[in-house]
């Protein structure tokens, strides 16, 4: 198996030991994107519409590192810290599929990092 790092100087820098994303074949796996602006290294989360919005900014300049686009995603997993704010969140993640959306869980959990609201997966095949 050959894999290759994908890794996008836009999106923040891994907080533990993981990369952006693993290129395997034609398929990019995408790790768990939180709202962090990577420009000021700050934590973005005035409200879940623009913290969800950073997070889709930052899947999306990975996706783009690796010469793909939402198109080209199949699956997305969404952590909420609080189901109440569903709406809102699907409000914003839906702007970036507007035809043939992903498959996707949606699954609230207790906390995630940095005590951010959401986070966001994805599969993308080239």
């Amino acid at each position: 198996m050959s894999k290759t790092i994908i890794n996008s100087s836009k999106a923040p820098a891994p907080i533990g030991p993981y990369s952006q994303a693993v290129m395997i074949k034609d398929t990019l796996y995408v790790s768990g994107q939180i709202a962090l602006n990577a420009e000021n290294g700050d934590l973005i989360t005035e409200n879940i519409e623009v913290e969800t919005e950073q997070v889709m900014k930052n899947i999306g300049y990975i996706l783009s590192e690796a010469g793909l686009s939402f198109d080209h995603v199949v699956k997305c997993s969404i952590f909420v810290n609080n189901m109440n704010n569903f709406q809102l969140v699907n409000a914003v993640y839906g702007k970036y599929f507007l035809t043939s959306p992903p498959a996707r869980e949606t699954v609230e959990v207790s906390c995630l990092p940095k005590n951010v609201n959401v986070e966001i997966s994805c599969i993308a095949v080239k």
